[in-house]
């Protein structure tokens, strides 16, 4: 394997990494901020406010794209066996 294939299957992991992930940490961020926003015109400075509600969101948006995020990383999966397969044909 030249480093060429290597920097390539390198290179696709990390975009499909950052793809599924990313829909999950907006999620996190979107709720993080609007509760954020809500304390500070609240002025209620309870730390644990903001974890119930993002591990709600994060828990519904996983149910929700479980199947895509699945299928994306199964894709990868194969794409990456795939590759190393063709390197010893």
């Amino acid at each position: 394997m030249d480093q060429g294939l290597a920097l390539d299957i390198f290179s696709l992991g990390i975009q499909t990494l950052l793809v599924v992930s990313a829909p999950i940490l907006l999620v996190g961020l979107i709720i993080g901020l609007v509760i954020a926003v809500f304390q500070a015109t609240t002025q209620i400075q309870e730390q644990t406010l903001a974890f119930v509600p993002k591990i709600f969101g994060v828990f519904i948006t996983l149910l929700l794209l479980g199947p895509w995020i699945l299928q994306k990383l199964i894709d990868f999966a194969r794409a990456s066996f795939n590759t190393i397969d063709r390197l010893f044909i």
